[in-house]
């Protein structure tokens, strides 16, 4: 069964109260806010996989806060597997945040107030999980929200092909293939959460674990709520252990998480195959949440703000780049920590 909705031939003034009605019947209440300086365009299909829903949603630049209708222990609690289809989006509960681009996943709570905004168009999947369900196939004392599962390695581009193929096969499937083909996908999502707290063996050697460490934070630089508790229980090491391997080579480990970021973001301004993404989508991808902050920062660490960074990129001017700086750092940081133990 499919439903469908999309707005190429509503009028444009009357294209945003259309789709926000069609939202709506799904989404149930929520606070949506249209960017003005865009023509709104948007679509939305629906297709019953066995006995769940697939929803594809498709639009223009839109946010929304999205609060519960369900208490969290009713039997109508649902858990949301979001996966991105298009564009770079971002998703926010319980003061985590994720932020998407083509292929990447992550898992909502239907009981509990969530948001979601983006830069500009972008599709995304939506296949909504009963509790029941979900507690019996993740089987996690305490299921990750908003956190993102990359499509770039591990099982994410696993995750990402089962989720888009179901959809695709939705009509052609009979119940049981259905119910068959969601049993997988959710043994893979299983896997997914399963692998975020394995890490290889850690040797007492200070460089092995410092190794470790910067390769983990490296790893999730695109996730906004990256803190030094998170990169300890990961590694199953104390924070104040975390603290201090950071403060032994003069620095903290929120420099050092902003020092990277700020890294890939002038690396991606200076691509010339991403010139269609504005700064603020390249900003908000690599962990930034505020446009204004990173412009302040950037211009801190590189002596210019990013806006004229980018022009002289593609004006031909060449910006002198330390190429050997991360691994001169890294080398440092881990001699260090040699030294200390």
């Amino acid at each position: 069964m499919s439903q469908s909705f999309t707005t190429d031939l509503i009028p444009l003034p009357d294209r945003q109260e259309a789709w926000l009605s069609n939202a709506k019947r799904i989404c149930g209440d929520c606070n949506f806010q249209f960017p003005k300086r865009f023509p709104f365009h948007g679509s939305i299909e629906k297709r019953k996989v066995s006995d769940l829903e697939m929803t594809l949603f498709s639009s223009s630049a839109l946010s929304f806060n999205k609060y519960p209708s369900v208490a969290l222990n009713s039997e109508s609690r649902s858990w949301i597997v979001i996966t991105q289809l298009a564009g770079l989006r971002r998703y926010c509960q319980d003061g985590k945040v994720a932020v998407l681009k083509k292929g990447d996943a992550t898992l909502i709570d239907s009981g509990k107030p969530w948001s979601s905004d983006c830069p500009g168009d972008c599709a995304r999947l939506y296949l909504r999980v009963p509790r029941s369900l979900m507690q019996t196939r993740v089987r996690l004392n305490e299921i990750p929200v908003a956190r993102r599962i990359s499509g770039d390695s591990g099982l994410g581009p696993v995750l990402f092909h089962l989720s888009t193929s179901i959809y695709r096969q939705a009509g052609k499937l009979t119940h049981d293939e259905g119910s068959a083909a969601i049993e997988a996908y959710l043994r893979v999502l299983a896997a997914c959460f399963g692998t975020i707290r394995r890490v290889p063996e850690i040797a007492n050697r200070g460089m092995e674990l410092t190794s470790v460490i910067l390769q983990y934070i490296d790893a999730h630089l695109t996730e906004t709520s990256l803190t030094p508790t998170d990169i300890a229980t990961a590694l199953g090491l104390s924070v104040r252990h975390v603290h201090r391997l950071f403060s032994r080579q003069g620095s903290t480990v929120a420099d050092w998480i902003r020092a990277q970021r700020l890294r890939h973001c002038r690396k991606d301004l200076a691509d010339p195959y991403l010139r269609r993404k504005s700064i603020t989508e390249i900003a908000f991808f690599w962990g930034f949440n505020d446009s204004a902050h990173f412009s302040r920062v950037f211009k801190q660490e590189f002596g210019t703000c990013p806006r004229l960074f980018r022009s002289r990129i593609e004006s031909g001017l060449q910006i002198p780049v330390d190429v050997h700086q991360d691994r001169n750092l890294l080398k440092l940081f881990a001699t260090r920590e040699m030294n200390a133990n």
